[in-house]
């Protein structure tokens, strides 16, 4: 319900606004994102107002800037994010005032075909709504004084407040941390689901993740989090193989290296979203594999491959569109995982910074040297070089079926 201090909580929030699409680089000097106060309206009967408290930039948001995922503008920004619900409006099911929520970036009706579909297809007025711009609901709840601002993916969590439809969020326990939140709502529910909703992973194979950005380093993480299964990660950059290798990955390769050995996985993961990565990976998938791409990669960038190899070698090729994830399935079963130790996903916060400086922290993430770095909003920022990145030992690891 609506309590009757919900007034005073509305009124104006600070967000990071886009208001025009492909600015050319560095963006910290044509910061394409401003930061303004804009009217934050009240929510509608089955939307909350939540007090975000964690946001992290991912390549979605980066794609956005850039022009590669064309939206609506002006659009405040941020899909990946946790916070604490403040008010719920009355038709509101399972959410209640003082949860923790996760942001999930795409809604689920749970009245469609695709929501019948397990998690294998995306929510049909859930991707319509996140086309739109708008809520669930087909409603917009961000304004300024020159008319409506456009919704990311139904979240817009680069703010102090956000609404979002009850849909859009699913509840974790207090002891989850903001930062491990937030995580779980996009980079974990993509990169590890992959593996285990649309990948099926099973004990005995051979796993292999191109592209360790927070996507395809989350997929890797929940790879060596099953038991028996040799993970083996990939990319161009030096620094994301040495992150990986101390996270535990048994072997890591840039990608020229694996193709001249002629390394080969069962279940290979493409999370680069460019056409050169797809190609390789199929490359890469061994006879009778699996190959699953979870990058976005820009509409035109089109990939050539050998139908003879796929039919001759009988391998396959899965689209994973949020991990072929139910989040109020699959948010659960990771953060049992992150309970038991299986699962750093604090490994992947490469940094902290702030509000002020997202242009430049788009610049970082173009760049291609860090995972995910977070906006804190409860508190000041402790700020950390651009393209650091966090490593820590591989963890002792509880039996936990997964």
């Amino acid at each position: 319900m609506i309590d009757e201090d919900a007034t005073s909580r509305r009124g104006t929030v600070r967000g990071a606004v886009l208001s025009r699409i492909g600015s050319k680089r560095p963006y910290s000097v044509s910061r394409p994102l401003e930061i303004r106060r804009v009217q934050l309206d009240a929510p509608g009967a089955t939307e909350i107002e939540v007090r975000i408290e964690v946001a992290s930039l991912c390549h979605s948001d980066l794609s956005v800037v850039s022009g590669v995922r064309p939206r609506p503008v002006p659009m405040l920004l941020g899909h990946e994010a946790a916070g604490i619900v403040e008010v719920v409006g009355s038709e509101v099911v399972g959410v209640s005032i003082g949860d923790r929520v996760v942001m999930t970036f795409l809604p689920r009706c749970e009245e469609c075909a695709a929501c019948a579909s397990g998690g294998a297809s995306p929510c049909e007025r859930g991707s319509a709504s996140n086309g739109e711009g708008t809520l669930l609901s087909g409603g917009i709840r961000i304004h300024d004084d020159e008319g409506a601002i456009f919704h990311h993916l139904g979240v817009s969590g680069f703010a102090e407040r956000s609404v979002v439809d009850y849909r859009s969020v699913v509840v974790v326990d207090q002891d989850v941390p903001p930062d491990v939140a937030a995580l779980m709502g996009c980079a974990v529910l993509t990169g590890g689901g992959a593996v285990l909703n649309t990948g099926q992973l099973v004990s005995g194979e051979r796993l292999a993740v191109m592209g360790l950005g927070g996507v395809g380093m989350a997929a890797l993480l929940v790879g060596l989090a099953h038991d028996g299964v040799t993970v083996i990660g990939i990319d161009v950059h030096a620094d994301k193989l040495e992150t990986a290798r101390g996270l535990g990955a048994h072997e890591v390769y840039t990608p020229t290296e694996a193709a001249e050995l002629g390394i080969t996985a069962d279940l290979v993961v493409e999370a680069v979203g460019r056409a050169v990565a797809f190609e390789a990976a199929v490359a890469m998938t061994a006879i009778g594999g699996r190959t699953v791409t979870a990058g976005l990669p820009a509409p035109d960038d089109l990939a050539s491959i050998s139908p003879l190899a796929l039919v001759a070698g009988a391998r396959r090729i899965l689209g994973s569109y949020l991990g072929g994830s139910v989040p109020k399935r699959d948010i659960p079963r990771f953060v049992d995982l992150w309970r038991a130790g299986r699962l750093p996903v604090e490994s992947l916060v490469s940094s902290e910074v702030s509000l002020e400086n997202i242009n430049g922290s788009m610049d970082a993430l173009a760049d291609g040297h860090v995972l995910r770095q977070i906006i804190r909003f409860d508190q000041a920022p402790t700020q950390a070089p651009p393209d650091s990145i966090l490593t820590t030992e591989a963890p002792n690891q509880e039996s936990i079926q997964i």
